[in-house]
């Protein structure tokens, strides 16, 4: 990524794509109610490294397992300097899942992955089913089990989520993405 962001800048970007895309294609059922009660923290890290990231990551984490659910119930930890290249953010995944292990707080809290150049194995790097985890910047969310739990015993088929999003973003098609007015948004995708 060429351009400096602001920190405003990319938590307005990261707005627009979950209002847009996550809620507005209803991508994650779960995600309107927490954005409708301001239960999302929206943090941007100024990590420029992998080990500064980590270090931010655990002091979310902390901080997540450490406030009640009605304040912060999920976190979105945007880190746009930092893990740009999707192959070192997805090798960075299993250094976080290792991390939550030696804090104690697996189970109790994971890490969900997002990235302007998501990709599913065996897929293509354009093919429209990527866009289901595609957000404008490298982003870790961070949620709580038991919210998750308690989604899906009141979501009907929550095996199903992933199956209807692949569906949802082919019937869209690319045209139908660029209509949603995220093209500045994605613009760090390629």
């Amino acid at each position: 990524m060429s351009a400096v962001v602001s920190n405003e800048e990319a938590i307005a970007a990261t707005q627009l794509w979950l209002e847009r895309a996550v809620i507005g294609l209803n991508l994650c059922p779960f995600a309107k109610g927490v954005h409708v009660r301001n239960q999302i923290r929206f943090v941007v890290s100024a990590a420029q490294t992998p080990e500064e990231l980590l270090s931010d990551v655990l002091k979310e984490l902390e901080l997540l397992a450490e406030t009640a659910r009605e304040k912060i119930d999920t976190t979105l930890l945007i880190h746009p300097h930092v893990l740009t290249d999707f192959l070192d953010y997805n090798d960075f995944l299993e250094v976080v899942d290792a991390a939550l292990e030696e804090v104690d707080l697996a189970g109790e809290l994971q890490v969900a992955s997002m990235h302007p150049q998501y990709q599913f194995a065996d897929t293509e790097p354009d093919d429209i089913s990527n866009y289901t985890n595609r957000s404008p910047y490298p982003t870790l969310h961070l949620i709580r089990e038991v919210s998750i739990d308690e989604a899906v015993a009141a979501f009907p088929a929550a095996e199903m989520i992933f199956e209807k999003n692949i569906e949802t973003m082919r019937k869209l098609g690319h045209e139908g993405w660029d209509a949603l007015g995220l093209a500045e948004v994605q613009r760090h995708k390629k």
